[in-house]
């Protein structure tokens, strides 16, 4: 069932009479409205925006965050998944996008499924035959991983390197797994991820670099840097993730 188209109008009129009426219940009035165009309201508002987004992706629950994997990849890879027996990660606070990489599917079929919807860069080129087989690897099963619902890479793991977090043996996205994060949010909201950070993925070349992603100048970059390469601006995205063992699930061409 497709959703209606919104009405935009009805739903800021709605908005403000709801806001108008809640202050003037606390004593406030048109001054407190008026204050939210301040940069001190924007940033109330931005917090505000926040809060709705999680509420809503914590709402949805996995159920419903299954379905819309269901319906990606059917629209993007013609696949029709059984996602009955994947074993979705306990859930732990703030980590709330549940990420769903399909049994069989490769990382040249999400840069292409990518380049279809927007411009795209990537060295190497052959996305599957230049990286190492990852920790979590689709050839396996098809399996879930949650990670936190940002534009932005994780600013919790800011300024380590590549070789710090294996060594600490996280779990963050590898590249497969951030190419089809960037394209659900594209599908959802038309805008990109990383737009001023890298994420710096776990995922390393055979040549011996580490494998990073971001958006710029109009083009989503699959790109590389040093193992011991250590920026503010080159942050992991940390993962709730169990083993990708063979679930049973199959992705099924229609």
């Amino acid at each position: 069932m497709k959703s209606q188209p919104v009405s935009w109008i009805g739903v800021l009129m709605s908005l403000v009479q709801l806001l108008v009426k809640e202050l003037k219940k606390l004593g406030g009035g048109d001054d407190d409205v008026r204050w939210l165009v301040t940069s001190e309201g924007e940033d109330l508002l931005k917090e505000f925006a926040a809060t709705i987004r999680k509420r809503r992706t914590c709402a949805s629950g996995p159920a419903q965050q299954l379905e819309g994997w269901k319906r990606f990849y059917k629209k993007h890879f013609n696949l029709t998944l059984d996602l009955s027996q994947v074993k979705i990660p306990d859930h732990q606070e703030g980590f709330d996008r549940l990420l769903i990489v399909a049994k069989g599917l490769t990382r040249n079929q999400a840069y292409k499924a990518c380049e279809k919807q927007f411009t795209c860069w990537s060295y190497p080129e052959d996305l599957d035959g230049a990286i190492k087989p990852d920790e979590r690897d689709p050839k396996n099963g098809t399996y879930a991983i949650w990670v936190r619902d940002r534009i932005e890479a994780d600013e919790e793991n800011a300024g380590q390197s590549f070789n710090q977090r294996r060594k600490q043996k996280c779990q963050d996205e590898n590249v497969l797994e951030r190419m089809l994060h960037e394209l659900k949010y594209f599908d959802e909201t038309g805008k990109h991820l990383d737009i001023k950070n890298v994420t710096l993925t776990s995922s390393l070349v055979s040549d011996g670099a580490a494998v990073d992603a971001h958006w710029g100048d109009g083009r989503f970059f699959i790109d590389w840097c040093f193992l011991d390469e250590r920026r503010d601006r080159l942050r992991s995205r940390s993962g709730v993730s169990v083993s990708a063992e063979p679930s049973g699930s199959e992705a099924k061409q229609a």
